[in-house]
């Protein structure tokens, strides 16, 4: 049988409530986490389930861990803050990411979805597991601009957090593998699979695209699923598509390897939700999906680690679409909309 809070927690509600405890969280004992039913139509996870094993106490926790602004050094920014539910996880209106004291990062805020599948995060690929990813912008002055250390004493001298932990994982100061593990409860069940297009692919009831929608899902089938790949709509490699031809503010994968050979190229997104998170790109310098494509037919830039699929033998540059084709690859854009992901309450700050 699953832990619960109730063993521990003598607030009372027969441990249902936190919210009378000052954190204002609910666990249902027992109650299906979310995220841990895999997609039939998704490949195998790197982070499968039995390598932290859901729980609804664990999930509980690192929700609350993920919007704890306590975890920044000032105390003004969460996981949370730049990564919104509304927007699948990522950050609304912002083309880069904001910090403490409202400091400007270097990069989009990238959405969090599907991230059990993902072997490499960021978009050089910096993190390579779900659950040490939150090091990187706890501790970036840009962002988070905080120590390991100085959060694990501030979770350690809060009046609750001690005994919710105490309840996943025993009795004991919190540690950064307790701490770590917690919040990747919460990330690994961002999982998005139920957008309209997951509908139809499922042969559901009343589940169908429009003569529109399903010529621009032949058309990125085409054109686009060489990089935007399987039913997660990303092959997860690091492409160049030519937004700059020399990329000095920004070397993206270079950053990471010290490869020439990775000068100017960045993570290939999903396209799940991508209708809601604009701006685009890792530099946010596209407002519209429409900008997007008009980049892939008219506006790429020549430099020497350009993809191959952006410079075919004998013809222009990019991906020429007529504006009817980019007329119905956004139609399908939209059908990548996962409205239960994005409305889900289990995934929500509590209030």
């Amino acid at each position: 049988m699953r832990r619960t809070l109730v063993a521990s927690l003598a607030c009372g509600l027969a441990g249902l409530l936190l919210a009378g405890c000052g954190l204002g969280d609910v666990v249902v004992p027992d109650a299906p986490v979310p995220g841990t039913t895999l997609p039939a139509n998704f490949p195998a996870p790197v982070y499968a389930p039995d390598a932290n094993p859901p729980t609804a106490a664990a999930f509980a926790l690192g929700r609350s861990l993920f919007y704890d602004a306590r975890l920044s050094r000032d105390g003004s920014v969460s996981c949370g803050s730049c990564h919104q539910q509304f927007v699948a996880f990522a950050n609304a209106d912002h083309r880069l990411s904001h910090g403490v004291a409202n400091r400007l990062g270097t990069r989009n805020a990238p959405a969090l979805q599907n991230l059990r599948w993902k072997a490499e995060f960021f978009w050089d690929g910096g993190p390579k597991n779900l659950e040490t990813l939150p090091l990187a912008p706890l501790t970036n002055p840009l962002e988070m601009d905080e120590t390991l250390p100085r959060v694990l004493a501030r979770l350690n001298a809060d009046a609750h957090y001690p005994q919710r932990f105490a309840a996943v994982y025993g009795a004991g100061p919190i540690d950064a593998y307790q701490f770590l593990r917690a919040l990747a409860q919460y990330t690994a069940a961002l999982t998005s699979a139920n957008s309209r297009y997951d509908q139809v692919v499922r042969g559901e009831a009343g589940a169908v695209l429009t003569a529109g929608e399903g010529r621009g899902r032949v058309l990125v089938a085409q054109k686009c699923a060489g990089c935007h790949a399987t039913d997660l709509f990303t092959d997860e490699t690091y492409r160049n598509n030519g937004l700059s031809a020399t990329f000095e503010a920004d070397s993206g994968r270079a950053h990471i390897t010290g490869r020439t050979t990775d000068v100017g190229r960045f993570k290939v997104p999903s396209l799940r939700n991508v209708a809601l998170t604009p701006p685009y790109m890792h530099d946010g310098r596209f407002a519209t999906l429409a900008q997007v494509l008009a980049h892939y037919d008219h506006g790429v830039m020549a430099s020497p680690t350009l993809d191959a699929a952006l410079r075919p033998t004998g013809g222009p540059l990019g991906i020429p679409l007529t504006t009817t084709e980019q007329a119905d690859i956004i139609a399908f854009l939209h059908t990548l909309t996962d409205d239960s992901f994005i409305h889900d309450a289990r995934l929500a700050a509590q209030p």
